[in-house]
C-alpha cells in the first residue's frame, strides 16, 4: 500500500500547523496532501486534527507532522495549545473572502508569539479555483506576504493546484535554515526532530565533513 510504515527511516521531523479562520479550506488542503484528493463534506473542524506525510526535499527525507487547527473563536484557547514548538506553518484565507484575509495579522501574531519567533511561514490564498469570486487581489496578498516576511502561494484544495508545492516550500525553507545553522534543530521546542537516518551523520562535530575525512588518512 501507499501508506508509510510504522518503521519509516527519514532524516528530519518537522511539526507543522495549518493555521487561519473557519471556512478558509484548512483541513481540505491538509486533506488533499495528504489523500491525493478533495474531502467533500469538510465540517468545521473540532479542536485540532493530525496527519503526517513524508517527503523528498532536497535529497533528504522529511516526515511532516502536521496540526490542523480549528478556526473558530471558541476553540482559539484549545488550538493555541498546539502551537508551542512548531518548525513551519500554512496560514490560510480563503480569496474569495475578505473576513479570512483580514484576520490574518492576529494568526500571524499568534504564531510568532506562541510557536517561535522563527517559525517559517508561508501564506496560502486558497480557493483559487474560484477567480470569479475574488475578493482579495493577488498582489495586495503579495504585498501582505512581503511586509511580514512571508512566502506566498495561492493554492486549491479542490483541483490540488500548488497544494503540495505549498508545504514542500516550507519544509524547504527549513531545511535551508537547519543547513546555515540559523536554525537548531538540537534546540528545545525548534520543532525539528532528527530522524534515524540522519542521526549518525548529524552526530559529527561541525565543520568535519566526509570529504575532508576522505583526504585525512590518519
Amino acid at each position: 500500500t501507499a501508506r508509510v510504515k510504522m518503521s519509516e527511516t527519514y532524516d528530519f521531523l518537522f511539526k507543522f500547523l495549518v493555521i487561519g479562520s473557519a471556512g478558509a479550506g484548512k483541513s481540505c488542503l491538509l486533506h488533499q496532501f495528504i489523500e491525493n484528493k478533495f474531502k467533500q463534506d469538510s465540517n468545521h473542524t473540532i479542536g485540532v486534527e493530525f496527519g503526517s506525510r513524508v517527503v523528498n526535499v532536497g535529497g533528504k527525507t522529511v516526515k511532516l507532522q502536521i496540526w490542523d487547527t480549528a478556526g473558530q473563536e471558541r476553540f482559539r484557547s484549545v488550538t493555541r495549545s498546539y502551537y508551542r514548538g512548531a518548525a513551519g506553518a500554512l496560514l490560510v484565507y480563503d480569496i474569495t473572502s475578505r473576513e479570512t484575509y483580514n484576520a490574518l495579522t492576529n494568526w500571524l501574531t499568534d504564531a510568532r508569539t506562541l510557536a517561535s519567533p522563527n517559525i517559517v511561514i508561508i501564506l496560502c490564498g486558497n480557493k483559487k479555483d474560484l477567480d470569479a469570486e475574488r475578493e482579495v487581489t493577488f498582489l495586495e496578498a503579495s504585498r501582505f506576504a512581503q511586509e511580514n516576511e512571508l512566502m506566498f502561494l495561492e493554492t486549491s484544495a479542490l483541483t490540488g493546484e500548488n497544494v503540495e508545492e505549498g508545504f514542500l516550500k516550507c519544509a524547504r525553507t527549513i531545511l535551508n535554515k537547519i543547513d546555515s545553522g540559523e536554525l537548531d534543530p538540537e534546540r528545545m521546542g525548534s520543532g525539528i526532530q532528527y530522524g534515524d537516518a540522519s542521526l549518525r551523520q548529524l552526530r559529527q562535530p561541525r565543520g568535519t565533513t566526509t570529504q575532508n575525512k576522505q583526504q585525512c588518512n590518519c
